[in-house]
């Protein structure tokens, strides 16, 4: 009769644990490794084309390749010829560990998320996207940009610095132009801007005037993406590293000209200075308003 033995059960154990597992493949399959590496030095294919092409042009049969990440673990072991993974364009540029996100706990007022959700249709106006672009990295002055959500009417302001408190004047002295004094209420009905500490304070405007102040959730720029899409369109005038000191206030009015009088597909091909006036027109009760000194004819 036949008796159990902890130590020959260990040994056969041992046994058919050494045949688990993937096995690499390389030497089995070396002629397709060749082939991904004459291809991938005389024609600076990727490694995903040069799998796709041989399987496309039927030069090998699925059980005669590796996958696309295979051939990627191969260059790491050093298994595929000469490539190494510095010769990968993306692959000492990727980040292949999970990228955790650091909570921000600030919290400068109201949340995006009590917004209204109408807001998002874009068919009612007033409602505008708020954003600072910044020039040279030191004490530089800055460029304050607003973006009205329905008509993509831009205002462009140059402030002295980035400080909230200063800011926050901008918007004062916005209140007293001419073309805003007698219907601000009506033409600013809320605020969209991030979590940067140059706009702490905006939430002090609706002490001052009707205007709501929502604040986006943090690395969540696709929150005003109005507003970061007219970042892209005056960053051509205003190239980042450039001192926006050195551009005179005559240079930033006629890049916000453009930018209002520049035909939009999304607008049927109006002009969001045109789209704007309209709607102002109807806030001011009857009273055309001269917006950009520009005044176009209907």
């Amino acid at each position: 009769m036949e008796r159990y033995r902890a130590e020959d059960g260990q040994a056969a154990y041992d046994a058919n644990r050494k045949n688990c597992g993937r096995k690499c493949d390389a030497l089995r399959k070396g002629r397709f490794l060749d082939y991904v590496d004459k291809r991938f030095q005389e024609n600076h294919w990727s490694l995903d084309a040069c799998v796709g092409r041989a399987l496309a042009e039927g030069l090998f049969g699925r059980e005669d390749i590796v996958c696309t990440k295979t051939l990627y673990n191969y260059v790491t072991m050093g298994l595929l010829g000469k490539i190494k993974s510095i010769d990968l364009p993306l692959r000492v540029r990727r980040k292949n560990k999970k990228k955790h996100t650091q909570e921000r706990k600030k919290k400068l007022g109201r949340s995006i998320e009590e917004r209204d959700p109408s807001i998002e249709e874009r068919q009612e106006f007033g409602h505008w996207e708020c954003d600072l672009v910044l020039g040279a990295r030191s004490k530089d002055e800055v460029l304050l940009i607003l973006v009205e959500r329905k008509t993509r009417r831009a205002i462009l302001r140059k402030l002295r610095n980035k400080e909230s408190t200063t800011v926050l004047e901008a918007f004062r002295k916005l209140r007293q132009e001419e073309m805003f004094k007698d219907c601000f209420d009506q033409v600013f009905r809320t605020l969209t801007t991030d979590n940067g500490s140059e706009f702490a304070r905006l939430s002090e405007l609706e002490e001052m005037n009707a205007v709501r102040v929502y604040y986006a959730h943090p690395y969540c720029s696709c929150e005003k993406g109005t507003n970061e899409n007219h970042n892209g369109l005056f960053r051509r005038f205003l190239p980042k590293g450039k001192r926006m000191e050195d551009y005179p206030a005559g240079h930033i009015a006629r890049i916000e000209e453009w930018a209002n009088t520049l035909p939009r597909k999304i607008l049927g091909y109006s002009a969001p200075e045109e789209c704007f006036e309209k709607d102002v027109y109807l806030c001011s009760e009857g009273r055309k308003l001269v917006v950009s000194g520009i005044r176009h004819a209907k």
